[in-house]
């Protein structure tokens, strides 16, 4: 991955740039910067901007996630003259002096390693989604009137199914309400002293008679 930045009509002469220029030359851009910045030249200051400029545009191309700047190398400097602009400066006796204003164009190309990046995951289409759902079986969501009815369901169900009670000498019971019952139907007389009870009472009456007569 290669990036350039050039400066063009840099007021500075080319002679004075090239020295400077001399020494970062095949350097990483981070050492080439920490040269300029502490060489006391003129010519420093506007070398460290083109240095800059050519590594915003290696990673404005490539991206953040494949190139770094302190990955970046200065794989070619150089200066090359421009246009000179020609003064005069007037002497005594009717003289004249040239003075020339020399100007100059910086080109930097810096160079680095890109890094492989990882396969992202792609996601699915819908189409490739849907035999997936097909396969589970998912069951459909009941409303509030079908809890009720079968919570109603399973209360009427508990009440038809009567309670067996049982005694501690592991006999079962019959519930209260079949004792109720059983108090109001004719059998219950019978248990509590009918007829059958009188005439048992009258026959032991009358061994006791019989008794006392032998004694």
């Amino acid at each position: 991955m290669q990036a350039r930045a050039r400066t063009r009509f840099l007021k500075a002469s080319p002679r004075k740039m090239r020295q400077v220029a001399s020494l970062i030359r095949g350097k990483p851009v981070e050492e080439a910067l920490n040269i300029l910045n502490f060489t006391p030249r003129r010519a420093a200051h506007q070398l460290a901007k083109t240095v800059k400029s050519a590594a915003a545009n290696a990673i404005a191309v490539a991206g953040t996630s494949k190139i770094k700047a302190e990955e970046l190398q200065i794989t070619k400097i150089f200066v090359d003259g421009a246009p000179t602009a020609k003064r005069i400066q007037f002497r005594s006796m009717g003289r004249v002096y040239r003075i020339r204003k020399r100007f100059c164009h910086i080109t930097v190309e810096v160079e680095g390693e890109l890094e492989e990046e990882e396969p992202r995951k792609t996601r699915r289409s819908r189409k490739e989604k849907a035999p997936a759902r097909d396969k589970k079986k998912s069951k459909p969501a009941k409303g509030k009137k079908a809890k009720a009815a079968e919570a109603e369901e399973e209360t009427a169900g508990k009440e038809k199914t009567a309670p067996v009670d049982e005694s501690p000498d592991g006999e079962e019971t019959a519930p209260e309400a079949d004792i109720d019952k059983s108090e109001g139907s004719p059998d219950a007389g019978a248990d509590k002293g009918g007829p059958e009870d009188d005439t048992a009472g009258g026959g032991d009456s009358g061994d006791e008679e019989a008794r006392s007569d032998k004694e």
